[in-house]
């Protein structure tokens, strides 16, 4: 027998069975280490949890849905994270709408956290809570100015603030200062508005996303600047002023995973026995009480805010009721607001009027996607409508203009091909300069005053620009015997500009949200063309001395209601409206005895009340030092965020240390849904790491988000930050990982097979 450092050992084949059990001792030993090592790779469990803040750096395969992550000395530090709810109450002709707005540091550090977003243009702001734990913090109206010296002092003193500010009619901006690690603190805003009626169709729209702003660059201007003219310097006219208050960063969909989840519920109680009550643009579950109430959810429960959420009920009966009449009591004074629906004449009832129609299509990089084919179908479609007696021309616009034929041609066979061709061929790219393009469709080549000779613009855009005012200004000093038709295209349109610059140019705004809308909201957008509006609008009451919005009634168009509000001295008598509906007079007398309750009808009569002021200071009827005094008066008394006033609400006792520094964190907002992001940002450069969020030059070396659809040699370096997974999981990792199991398991069925020791 021989001697193996003391070991007998028989025979050499012996020796050879030791030395396999060894290895395989040893390989099953490697395999359970590289299977442990595997499952590592495949937990992606979070690491944020209630109990406790987040650790400061995580890594890009730690993301979730909803969280974003931002690029930091030490490596990535999941950002402030926000969730939104939205709960809305029908009452009758009012929507009373409550926002709460969830932030949650999950970082170590203290942060403010700063969030632009949208709401409906006509919603009159009154109500800013901030809760902290189970302490509840309601905010004041206060001076803009007074407000922002409030909110930055309690920031720098280490208190928990929150303001919220006008930027536009229907852009918002919510700051919250002081954001502990690890903790929540919710923002809640409410506001209220109108219900929407159009024909036998009530609606709601909540807008969710803030489409990019194109901004166009400042001009630069000559000056004189001595009496005798000898010398000259030169001054800055910046168009967008507040371009940096309304560009919030926006995430390229392609890169990140959705942000900022949201929840909606609407209580509807209509006032009348319900028929069709649909969603447009999100799957939503009904739930039916009684006959005239519904209560509407989300299906999916949350989803991404990248897309207006648009309602629409109808009555049970066959019409729609004609006239509404509401009232409220508040202080000394009584508040009416009254809805009245004209009757319609048909076409086949008069002679149709010869017309001229003015196309205007948007074809920059912000219509890239969805949006240019809906508004190249819609236009298509449109002028398929056109009769032969009536005359048109098409322009095309992004930063540059082309107008099809030189003047308006006949709309026969021959044009309507050419301009469909050329509507066909268009392609999005490029900046979004409106203002030429209005220019060119108001400008009048046969203005011969012939009252029985009808012009008008059919306008087609999103709307995504941030020099509103100067397309308000144009339409004012330009529209001459012009009527203007604004059409907005995409998932989230600029409604601000489309319905002001409608009532400034006389005509009307419809919206279409998706190719599916294209033929129905056309063909009633051709039923105001095609047909007579209410004009010469007059409303006289009997008994009471009345304070009327709007102040200059506009013309209605088939199907519009006219909706007045108006503040009484006291409720008695009738109001009295006349008009005349083509060449026939029309008139209707409402009772005041006989208005229902409303909720609300204040805040509406002084919202729409500013309204009229900010369009008086536009069209130069009043001086801008006027307005202005008007508009600070009517915020303050109805307790009203506006242009000119903000919320503030200030928690007295400090929470963040003395010492400890505040990081400013700017929340993202998602592309809107159907957007195509390289055509509005430029096509994406081959960077090391891709990009989390974008913006773009504006020309004069600031940075901003909204001018990002110029052509890419605009578009400005972008910072170099991380790329979130699609989903919570890493493919090309997990197919490593399993290759490897499946080479651990050949290896173990290879030494299983042969027998371990000799017989």
């Amino acid at each position: 027998m021989t001697i193996y450092n003391g070991i007998g050992i028989n025979s050499r084949s012996n020796l050879s069975r030791i030395v396999r059990l060894l290895l395989f001792l040893v390989m099953q030993g490697v395999a359970v280490i590289l299977v442990g090592f595997a499952a590592l790779f495949l937990s992606f469990e979070p690491v944020w949890s209630a109990e406790g803040p987040q650790s400061a750096l995580v890594r890009p395969s730690d993301a979730r849905t909803g969280s974003l992550l931002l690029k930091t000395d030490d490596g990535y530090a999941d950002a402030t994270r926000l969730g939104v709810d939205v709960d809305l109450t029908v009452s009758g002709p009012t929507i009373r709408a409550r926002v709460t707005q969830v932030f949650r540091n999950p970082t170590q550090d203290w942060v403010e956290a700063t969030y632009v977003y949208p709401l409906p243009e006509g919603g009159a702001v009154d109500t800013l809570k901030m809760v902290v734990g189970d302490r509840v913090i309601v905010g004041d109206i206060r001076e803009r100015q007074q407000a922002r010296v409030i909110y930055e002092q309690a920031r720098s003193n280490g208190q928990k603030a929150a303001l919220t500010e006008q930027e536009r009619p229907n852009i918002f901006t919510n700051s919250v200062a002081n954001i502990g690690p690890g903790e929540t603190v919710l923002i809640q805003i409410e506001y209220q508005e109108p219900v929407h009626q159009s024909g036998n169709e009530f609606s709601l729209r909540v807008p969710l996303v803030i489409g990019p702003r194109y901004n166009p660059a400042p001009v630069v201007q000559s000056v004189d600047l001595r009496a005798d003219g000898g010398g000259w310097g030169s001054a800055t006219s910046d168009p967008v002023p507040d371009h940096d208050r309304i560009t919030p960063p926006v995430l390229d969909p392609a890169q990140n995973a959705p942000v900022n989840p949201t929840s909606i519920t609407v209580h509807l109680q209509a006032g009348f026995p319900l028929g069709e009550v649909k969603s447009h643009h999100h799957a939503v579950k009904i739930e039916s009480p009684d006959s005239a109430t519904r209560i509407i959810r989300l299906a999916e429960g949350e989803v991404a805010a990248d897309r207006d959420f648009e309602l629409t009920w109808k009555p049970s009966a066959e019409k729609a009721p004609s006239v509404g009449l509401f009232r409220e009591h508040v202080g000394n004074a009584d508040y009416l607001l009254a809805f009245v629906t004209p009757p319609s004449v048909e076409q086949a009832e008069r002679k149709p009027l010869p017309r001229e129609v003015v196309f205007v299509i948007d074809n920059s990089g912000s219509m890239g996607g969805t949006s240019i084919v809906q508004a190249k179908a819609s236009l298509i479609y449109a002028l398929g409508r056109l009769q032969p007696s009536d005359r048109f021309n098409v322009i095309r616009f992004d930063h540059t203009m082309d107008v099809l034929f030189p003047d308006s041609v006949p709309a026969d066979a021959q044009h309507i091909g050419q301009a469909t061709s050329f509507v066909t061929a268009l392609q999005a790219a490029g900046g979004t300069e409106m203002v030429p393009a209005m220019r060119a469709a108001l400008t009048d080549n046969n203005n011969d005053g012939d009252t029985n000779y009808l012009r008008q613009v059919v306008f087609l855009t999103d709307g995504d620009i941030g020099n509103e005012q100067q397309l308000f200004e144009t339409i004012t000093a330009m529209r001459g015997r012009s009527r203007v038709f604004m059409v907005g295209i995409g998932s989230a349109p600029n409604t601000y500009l489309m319905t002001r610059a409608a009532e400034l140019g006389r005509g009307a705004f419809t919206h279409i949200g998706s190719v599916d809308q294209v033929e129905e909201r056309m063909r009633d957008l051709f039923a105001k063309l095609e047909n007579p509006a209410v004009t010469g609008l007059t409303a006289k009451f009997s008994d009471a001395a009345a304070d009327i919005t709007p102040a200059a009634i506009p013309d209605l168009y088939r199907d519009e209601p006219l909706v007045l509000a108006a503040k009484l001295d006291k409720l008695a008598g009738s109001v009295e409206i006349k008009g005349r509906i083509g060449d026939r007079p029309w008139v209707v007398t409402l009772p005041l005895a006989k208005a229902a309750e409303g909720k609300g009808l204040s805040k509406l009569w002084a919202r729409r009340k500013i309204s009229d002021a900010e369009i008086a200071r536009t069209t130069r009827q009043v001086s801008p030092e006027q307005a202005d005094k008007t508009i600070l008066a009517l915020a303050l008394e109805h307790q009203l965020v506006s242009r000119l006033t903000s919320l503030v609400a200030i928690d007295k006792t400090p929470s963040r240390p003395e010492g400890e520094p505040l990081k400013l964190t700017e929340l993202p907002l998602n592309l809107p849904a159907g957007w195509d992001f390289a055509k509005v940002f430029g096509e994406r450069p081959q960077l090391p790491t891709p990009p989390t969020e974008r913006r773009a030059d504006v020309g004069d070396g600031r940075v901003q988000v909204a001018a990002a659809k110029r052509p890419l040699p605009m578009v400005a370096p972008i910072p170099d930050t991380v790329r979130l997974p699609k989903t919570a999981t890493d493919a090309e990792l997990k197919m490593i990982t399993g290759l490897i199991l499946l080479a651990l398991s050949l290896i173990l069925l290879v030494f299983n097979r042969r027998p371990m020791f000799a017989r």
